[in-house]
């Protein structure tokens, strides 16, 4: 990733394309169109509501994000998408039940003219749903160029000069690397012969790669983190994203392990539990579907502690998560975390956190913001993985043999630092001996 010596201006529409029109796609759809007609506030967007410093303390420079950097408005978004559901935006955001009636129905015309795509959908890598608005043909390879023609008639249909796709579909079943993940030819020796590690989402991203769309991807799922589509997006300068929304219990995680560790404060054990009614939750039920969750969500606290460093205080720690498929919540995801502390002598102490929170609500800033930042990596000749945008994921990819960075503090101050830098402006060290020389 090279500094731009020119970012390309954000002219025309922007599609963004998101592969599963469920809860997520549709509280995002709907509240970009509520905030770009002034009917609501795009609260926990950085892009829309952030602030940015520049400079010294003292210069009060600290204009918002979007006014910062050459962004693309709301009101240049096109959305579209695929559903293995034939349902529109509007019939699949009431379904959903996340948003009430009031903000929905005051968008209602634009909602009914989201209309999905056939999705992609071999049972097998997500086993709880019986999709029918599925898409048919004789091989993988047929599936992709059946998505890259829906990319190009998306584009052509809205008048889009380009697009950004942001996976927003279930989680897959747990699927490890292969040699079918090695390389580009291998892989598409694999579309051709029906490879059974390659996944729904996978033809999805390789598709978006092939037509030069940013791929984010929103799921703990095997998906563009493998040298194939690390091959394919630097043939085709694509930028890579991902993975798995940090929303709820980990977004959590990310905030509090870092306060504790700064403090040099003990941990003998980390209980997270979970309920949730949702789509998601029903997936996650399935054994398989939440391995993949449970290694994204584990990884957290390993990377962030450092117990091969710290062996007195996190060597010994116990970290179990659970989730619970409930139906009677629906969207309102709840989370219960028991922290077992350790302090001064190796006195117990506990922390016990109850977050009553909503899933969508919480993960359709983080699809607005990944698909605006995307598509400025790209016009800024960035491709490959962002790894600047590790703020946003559970278990953010990185280049090959080096670890996540998963401390909420860090990944923002990282975030900011390549947006200043991008556009030539001075980093921020937060070292501040300029002010008492």
């Amino acid at each position: 990733m090279k500094q731009p010596k020119q970012i390309k201006k954000p002219e025309g529409k922007l599609g963004i394309l998101l592969p599963g029109l469920g809860a997520v796609a549709t509280t995002t759809i709907a509240g970009t169109l509520l905030a770009r007609k002034g009917m609501g506030q795009p609260i926990g967007s950085l892009t829309q509501m952030g602030t940015i410093r520049l400079g010294k303390r003292t210069d009060n420079r600290t204009p918002k994000i979007k006014d910062f950097l050459p962004l693309a408005t709301l009101d240049q978004i096109a959305f579209g998408g695929w559903d293995i559901f034939p349902d529109d935006a509007y019939e699949s955001a009431k379904h959903a039940e996340v948003l009430e009636h009031r903000h929905i129905d005051a968008i209602r015309e634009e909602l009914t003219q989201v209309r999905p795509m056939r999705g992609v959908f071999y049972p097998e890598y997500v086993k709880r749903l019986n999709g029918t608005h599925v898409k048919t043909g004789t091989t993988k390879a047929d599936m992709v160029e059946q998505v890259r023609e829906d990319i190009r008639a998306f584009k052509k249909d809205n008048g889009c000069s380009r697009a950004v796709a942001v996976w927003c579909g279930s989680t897959e079943v747990y699927i490890e690397p292969s040699n079918v993940h090695q390389s580009i030819a291998a892989f598409e020796a694999g579309l051709a012969e029906n490879h059974p590690a390659i996944s729904n989402s996978q033809i999805y991203a390789w598709a978006c790669i092939k037509e030069g769309v940013p791929f984010a991807n929103g799921a703990p799922n095997l998906t563009v983190d493998f040298p194939a589509a690390w091959e394919l997006a630097k043939e085709h300068e694509v930028p890579l994203a991902g993975k798995d929304f940090k929303t709820g219990q980990t977004l959590m995680k990310t905030v509090i392990a870092p306060g504790l560790k700064a403090r040099m404060l003990g941990i003998a054990g980390w209980f997270s539990t979970n309920i949730l009614g949702n789509r998601d939750g029903e997936v996650l039920d399935d054994p398989d579907s939440f391995k993949s969750k449970e290694v994204s969500k584990l990884g957290v606290l390993e990377h962030i502690l450092q117990p091969h460093v710290h062996q007195e205080l996190y060597g010994k720690i116990f970290h179990k998560v659970r989730i619970e498929y409930y139906p009677p919540r629906g969207d309102a995801k709840e989370g219960w975390d028991n922290i077992d502390l350790v302090g001064w002598l190796g006195y117990p102490m506990q922390i016990k956190l109850n977050f009553l929170c909503r899933d969508s609500i919480l993960a359709a800033p983080i699809v607005l913001d990944l698909a605006l930042l995307m598509d400025l990596a790209q016009r800024a000749g960035f491709h490959g993985t962002q790894e600047w945008l590790s703020f946003y994921w559970k278990s953010p990819m990185t280049a090959p043999n080096l670890y996540p960075e998963h401390d909420l503090f860090i990944q923002s101050m990282k975030l900011k630092n390549t947006m200043r830098w991008m556009m030539g402006e001075d980093l921020i060290t937060h070292l501040g001996n300029e002010y008492y020389d």
